[in-house]
């Protein structure tokens, strides 16, 4: 690393275990370990650990644990009464795995012209692969034929990690958040780790869990099986809320 910080580095064997996430370091916060590689294998057993990898383009992978978690109960997720009503209105249309790899890219695009992204080419080609397995989803926001939005993250059991979404239409993140958050309720699951807080998730519901709490509730929660057939739907039926 730089000479003053001292963290585990993960072997090239994709089983080679993660430390203990109580080694996390406070600053910077849930900084847990460094190295590996993101293999299908590595990164599905970091997710069930409560451990995301998050990094810039030029640094070594970086393994994190925070606490507080952001997480969002997907039926507790709220939406504004503005936003709602764009909601309701019909301007918007969904789908579910329709653009994977076109959601990873938008989210991967750069918010202004002074901010790197985090989403680098190694991490695109990861999450991709786990879409072809199976394991990663998005769900798209469509403005006629545009892509305006949408959200991808990793279903494992009745969590869903959620890893990025974005807007290129107003609200429309919003309502791929809240679209996502919907129809996993309705499908058993309990949980979208949202990882790291900012307002705007808060302001959707998101709330800060202690990282003990969260792991119990994460390995409860990986011990549920769901049926997930549902997420071979392409379009999805959008109901007035």
């Amino acid at each position: 690393m730089n000479g003053q910080i001292t963290l585990p580095q993960l072997g090239a064997d994709p089983q080679s275990p993660f430390p203990p996430t109580r080694q996390a370091l406070d600053s910077p916060n849930g900084l847990l370990a460094w190295g590996g590689g993101l293999e299908p294998e590595r990164l599905l057993a970091a997710y069930r650990s409560g451990i995301f990898p998050w990094y810039s383009e030029g640094q070594p992978i970086l393994w994190w644990s925070p606490t507080p978690r952001c997480v969002i109960r997907p039926d507790r997720v709220y939406l504004s009464k503005r936003t709602r009503r764009r909601y309701n209105s019909g301007c918007y249309t969904l789908s579910l795995n329709r653009a994977f790899e076109a959601v990873i890219e938008g989210c991967a695009e750069p918010r202004d012209a002074n901010e790197a992204t985090w989403i680098t080419p190694a991490m695109v080609a990861a999450y991709t692969a786990l879409h072809h397995l199976g394991h990663a989803h998005s769900l798209e926001v469509w403005a006629d034929d545009e892509l305006a939005g949408g959200i991808y993250g990793l279903a494992i059991g009745g969590v869903f990690f959620g890893e990025s979404m974005f807007s290129r239409r107003t609200d429309a993140s919003k309502i791929a958040l809240v679209a996502l958050c919907r129809l996993i309720a309705a499908h058993g699951y309990g949980l979208l780790d949202c990882q790291v807080e900012n307002a705007h998730l808060l302001r959707m519901g998101a709330e800060r869990m202690p990282r003990d709490v969260f792991e119990t509730e994460l390995q409860r929660l990986l011990n549920t099986s769901l049926d997930e057939a549902f997420w071979g739907a392409s379009r999805l039926e959008q109901e007035r809320w």
